[in-house]
């Protein structure tokens, strides 16, 4: 459909006009998301960097956001830069403050606002509904658990919450951040009602090919808004050379499907073993996964310390380095961070980190194939039990 051919892959610098390899990628993802456009660049680093950029781009003095899954990944808070978590009782609503930056949209007169999740870790329909506000802009979703108890949300869920925004606020839009999510079910959000995903090329997307690089996708006039907030007023999308990375993008998506299957298979083996072993996981064994990180409830520090350490010495490089937990920019407490990845913080490839506060959670995820991340899996346990 997209027409890819050898001369996709032809190196593009400067501007970056006309790049049709760079063109023809944004096309694949918008099939493969099912979503009217796409935004794929190599200029986008992470994950927090595009959904920054998409929140600038989208919000506007004056608007609202409400977050539906609670406190977001800790890495955007400082983007939102103030945050009011709403409770059932309008007095103990709490206010959190995460940067003083006048680059953060609470410093630009955007509100943010969050509602928890159910005990059963669902969207709430009653919080929302009741929290939703003539001037809310934007409903933010956050697929994916990060640094905490919660369940991934599965992308049918957005279904509901689709209906519940057009009832209550038809001029609201769903944005869903998108991370570790993406090829683990069959069909992404933007096919249940959201309005626009984004998601890092160094997750699941990317198989480990991608260098670096970022996706955006969904409606086309929010894409649009994002391609100028990402470049300029005007130039948008049309700039932004692909440097030479278009096979690697494209053969990246090509075997994403395959390698998120490895990665997956993987988080169900080390959830059984540990589970097995006694330790508390989520999601279970048995559990439907919407994203790919399995959570494995460590007893203390000294035991967070041993599986990461593990998994970096399964890791086909810097296998021979040991983790040393540290502080990392958008995070309040050391984290420690296991990842001996072709590609710097690839977290499809297999990875494991955690922050080191109760309740000394491990954070597993990726493997670019099944079986280094079962060794990887194994030689944790040892470790941790000091076999």
């Amino acid at each position: 459909q997209a027409r890819i051919s050898e001369s996709s892959f032809n190196f593009k610098s400067g501007y970056g006009y006309d790049d049709l390899g760079r063109d023809q990628i944004e096309e694949v993802y918008a099939t493969a998301m099912q979503a009217e456009s796409a935004l794929v660049r190599i200029q986008f680093s992470s994950g927090t960097h595009v959904l920054a950029t998409c929140l600038r781009g989208l919000l506007q003095r004056g608007d609202d956001v409400l977050i539906a899954t609670g406190i977001p990944y800790d890495t955007i808070l400082p983007t939102f830069g103030e945050l009011t978590l709403l409770s059932d009782d309008d007095e103990k609503a709490e206010t959190f403050k995460y940067s003083a930056s006048k680059q953060s949209l609470a410093a630009t007169g955007v509100s943010v606002r969050a509602v928890n999740l159910t005990a059963a870790g669902h969207p709430d329909p009653e919080r929302i509904e009741a929290a939703l506000l003539p001037h809310t802009r934007m409903l933010y979703v956050q697929k994916s658990r990060g640094y905490s108890s919660r369940r991934a949300l599965l992308s049918a869920e957005i279904s509901q919450l689709r209906k519940l925004v057009d009832r209550v606020a038809p001029g609201c839009l769903i944005m869903v951040d998108n991370c570790y999510g993406e090829f683990v079910e069959d069909r992404e959000p933007t096919a249940y009602g959201a309005d626009l995903i984004a998601g890092s090329l160094i997750k699941n997307p990317g198989a480990g090919i991608a260098p670096s690089g970022a996706y955006v996708c969904g409606r086309s006039d929010l894409v649009k808004e994002v391609a100028e907030a990402m470049t300029a007023v005007g130039v948008g999308g049309e700039i932004g050379p692909s440097l030479g990375f278009n096979r690697h993008i494209l053969e990246g998506i090509y075997f994403a499907p395959q390698v998120v299957e490895a990665a997956t298979a993987a988080a169900v083996f080390a959830a059984l073993l540990f589970q097995k072993a006694g330790f508390a996981v989520a999601p279970l064994p048995e559990d439907e996964r919407g994203d790919l990180v399995q959570t494995i409830q460590m007893e203390n520090a000294g035991q967070l310390k041993a599986f990461c350490e593990a998994v970096q010495a399964a890791a086909p490089v810097d296998a021979h380095f040991t983790p040393i937990p540290s502080a990392m920019p958008g995070y309040d407490c050391d984290i420690i961070m296991a990842s001996g990845s072709f590609v710097q913080g690839s977290s499809i490839e297999l990875s494991a980190d955690g922050p080191l506060r109760p309740p000394y959670t491990a954070f597993l995820q990726g493997g670019l194939n099944f079986w280094n991340a079962r060794l990887g899996a194994m030689l944790a346990l040892e470790r941790v039990l000091g076999l």
